[in-house]
């Protein structure tokens, strides 16, 4: 019985799981690397590619090729390819089969118990759009946990019988999130989170296309725009992401920009790849401090470590602005694989404590024995705690009786501790209303705000109100937000005890249209 993390990146995407000695391990894929580009090319109707030949197709084939559909979870935005849409979900479920069928191939035992993660600043709807992408794929979702809480799984188990409290810096290829947690005696605890989940590593590559578009088109003006060009875009987009690489390493590196015949050639510097991006930086820089702040309003008063998790945070510029900054020393920790292998150790972890409550001890030890986990390991694993915040907060629309003014009224804040159960009475305006409308909002900026346009709709619906009932009639709300950050809203009407029951819906797709889109997609080629 093996269970699996995976880290559904923006850019780069792997699976991990926990080998016959305990530690956790990423598993390799069939073109024998550690990550897997998320990148998916529709080379039919019947057969999809995924990885490395996908993003090398995205330069001749680039309407084919679909990347960095981590940016559109949880919004109602398909692609068309071969004159059928798919939705982010269906095209992130295509990632994962991936990533299972060549751990299959590696290990020899298929691939269904996983956990996914997904960045801490994902909200409810985005959380809830990565389970059914991994439903879709095949996968029995046993959890979807937050990527600092499982950098800060692998970090724990690293740094054993230690106390701390860490910075999580986290900067991916597509999002960043910052947060502060506590470990103490093995459990966690996540004090508060923040972040933006369209800042990342692809905002440098784009900053690095559009200069070397700008320095083509300096040395060449009679020619054309290379970046109405997409097979040139996709080419500079590819040569982008490796200049970044290289002056990781390099202070200074030559690229040659080709398009309609001609040819410019533009030497870059660290520095100057410093310059071009130093806003996207500093955003980053804003948000850890907010974050700080937060935790300092929590108690939190000093930092043993700032760690440094996600593939972008390699560039030294990152390092060197924290340090200045907070005066902190930035710690690289194995940047690309901790998320992956955290979360392949709480799978693991989370496997073993399920089947011990549902008195399955025989399974609970063979599976503990099959990753050669000592009597103290199971007893630690047994008693762990981890305890997590909401990322944003969430409410439902009210409605001044007077001034018939629409606001949003939240019933969990962001950074409240996890699971939140909040039951709140509202009450109807008029006379006589057969129904109020139930419209659950997600707080959309990084401020609460009780402005409708500073936050989305997630879920609506409509709950039935006895005929003849005067206004100031009373209606029962409960918010139920788990320890994973899915959400479940209730309202009751308490005479009748009519029910309204809301499960957030992403981008149209119920559990039936999942379970078609599972059926359906399982007889397409994956590669």
């Amino acid at each position: 019985m093996a269970v699996y993390g995976i880290d559904l990146g923006t850019t780069y995407s792997c699976i991990a799981s926990v080998d016959e000695v305990g530690r956790p391990t990423v598993l390799r894929n069939l073109e024998g690397a550690d990550t897997t580009p998320s990148v998916v090319f529709f080379e039919s109707p019947d057969n999809v590619v995924v990885g490395a030949t996908a993003k090398d197709s995205a330069v001749l084939e680039p309407d084919l090729v679909v990347s960095r559909i981590k940016r559109d979870m949880g919004h109602d935005v398909p692609r068309v390819r071969h004159d059928r849409p798919y939705t982010p979900e269906e095209i992130s479920a295509f990632i994962l089969r991936k990533l299972a069928e060549d751990a299959r191939t590696a290990t020899g035992d298929p691939v269904e118990d996983v956990v996914i993660t997904v960045p801490a600043y994902f909200g409810a709807a985005e959380r809830d759009a990565t389970r059914k992408a991994g439903h879709i794929a095949g996968l029995n979702v046993i959890d979807v946990v937050s990527e600092p809480i499982a950098a800060a799984i692998t970090y724990g188990v690293l740094n054993p019988g230690q106390d701390h409290t860490i910075l999580v810096y986290d900067l991916g290829g597509g999002t960043f999130d910052t947060t502060v947690i506590r470990l103490s005696a093995g459990d966690i605890e996540v004090v508060c989170t923040d972040g933006d989940h369209e800042l990342g590593g692809a905002d440098w590559d784009d900053r690095l296309v559009e200069h070397l578009a700008e320095r083509f088109q300096a040395e060449h003006p009679d020619a054309g725009d290379p970046l109405l060009d997409k097979q040139t875009e996709q080419q500079l987009r590819r040569d982008a992401e490796e200049l970044k690489k290289t002056l990781s390493t390099r202070t200074q590196h030559v690229v040659r920009v080709m398009h309609e015949g001609r040819v410019a050639t533009v030497e870059l510097t660290r520095d100057a790849l410093a310059d071009l991006t130093r806003d996207l930086l500093d955003r980053t820089v804003e948000i850890t401090r907010r974050t700080m702040d937060t935790a300092a309003g929590k108690g939190v008063e000093a930092y043993d470590h700032l760690v440094l998790v996600g593939g972008s945070t390699k560039m030294p510029a990152v390092a060197e602005a924290l340090q200045k900054e907070f005066e902190l020393v930035p710690r690289l920790q194995d940047p690309d694989l901790a998320v992956a292998k955290g979360a392949a150790l709480y799978a693991f972890e989370e496997t073993y404590r399920r089947l011990l409550t549902a008195g399955e001890e025989e399974q609970a030890e063979d599976l503990a024995d099959r990753a050669g986990i000592s009597a103290d390991q199971k007893r630690h694993i047994a008693g762990r705690t981890i305890r997590t915040v909401a990322s944003r907060g969430f409410g439902i629309v009210v409605t001044d009786k007077e001034t018939r003014r629409r606001s949003v009224e939240h019933l969990v804040h962001a950074n409240d501790a996890l699971p939140a159960a909040v039951t709140q009475d509202f009450y109807t305006i008029d006379s006589g209303q057969t129904g109020v409308s139930i419209e659950v909002m997600e707080q959309a900026g990084a401020v609460e705000s009780e402005e409708q346009e500073d936050n989305a709709v997630i879920a609506e619906g409509v709950l039935k109100i006895p005929a003849g009932k005067p206004a100031g009639w009373p209606i029962e709300v409960t918010f139920a937000l788990d320890a994973s950050g899915l959400l479940q809203v209730t309202s009751r009407e308490r005479e009748t005890g009519e029910e309204l029951e809301l499960r957030v819906q992403i981008g149209g797709m119920s559990e039936e249209e999942v379970a078609e889109s599972r059926a359906a997609l399982s007889r397409v080629q994956v590669s």
